[in-house]
């Protein structure tokens, strides 16, 4: 278990160097998405050529309506409290939109602790049904305090996962390459805040608020752009 949390502090460096994620981003609002308080969002489409990158970058898992008719993709720092904030909305809005898939991205680009948890979530992934990944995740943001390698494994054993056994799954240069792979398309994409939305080809910087998320998806339905 102690390998896994020495190699964390080796893959840190690198994705911080690789990616620029922060809580601060000049402002560019190419669609006219605001935030619950009515302000512009950040947002922009998504750079020539990424769609077909994104489509295969590992570590995605993908909870909710796997079939759904729109897809949204969450990156997400483990320690980022704007993470944390919106984790509860988007959880709300998976489990009242039985149409929506979410993609839910591992984003460790913020410190040694999250790259400490998001291999352990990594790996747990592999033995979770969606559902059941879904509400580990809840599980692991639940609380307060830092989130690393020893609380994220706590949640899987809530889960009834073998936190030893979990651990060494976790504990690959292939799981530390998912986490490489995902801070360099970060740096490619310009996904400079922490949460970073993707949907229909435009990414947002920043959490909205839930509904308008919830918005943004049924714009999708309706016309198959974020903003109709």
């Amino acid at each position: 278990m102690k390998s896994v949390f020495r190699a964390a502090w080796v893959a840190v460096t690198l994705l911080m160097l690789a990616s620029p994620a922060s809580a601060q981003v000049a402002m560019n609002a190419q669609h006219a998405i605001k935030d619950s308080d009515g302000a512009a969002m950040a947002n922009f489409d998504l750079g020539k050529g990424l769609d077909a990158r994104l489509a295969k970058l590992p570590g995605q898992v993908p909870v909710g309506n796997l079939q759904g008719d729109v897809t949204l993709l969450q990156f997400y720092d483990l320690n980022c409290p704007y993470c944390r904030e919106a984790a509860q909305d988007v959880d709300a809005l998976v489990r009242a939109d039985p149409k929506l898939k979410l993609v839910l991205v591992p984003y460790a680009v913020l410190s040694v602790p999250s790259v400490q948890g998001a291999l352990i979530e990594i790996g747990a992934s592999k033995s979770m049904t969606p559902a059941q990944y879904l509400d580990f995740h809840k599980r692991v943001y639940a609380g307060r305090g830092l989130i690393d390698g020893p609380r994220v494994l706590a949640a899987a054993g809530e889960f009834g996962l073998d936190k030893q056994q979990l651990a060494a799954v976790s504990n690959t240069e292939a799981t530390l390459n998912v986490l490489r792979e995902n801070a360099d398309f970060g740096t490619e994409a310009k996904l400079g805040v922490t949460p970073a939305y993707i949907v229909g080809g435009v990414v947002i910087l920043g959490h909205p608020g839930l509904k308008p998320l919830q918005t943004v998806v049924k714009s999708m339905r309706s016309c198959g752009k974020v903003v109709c």
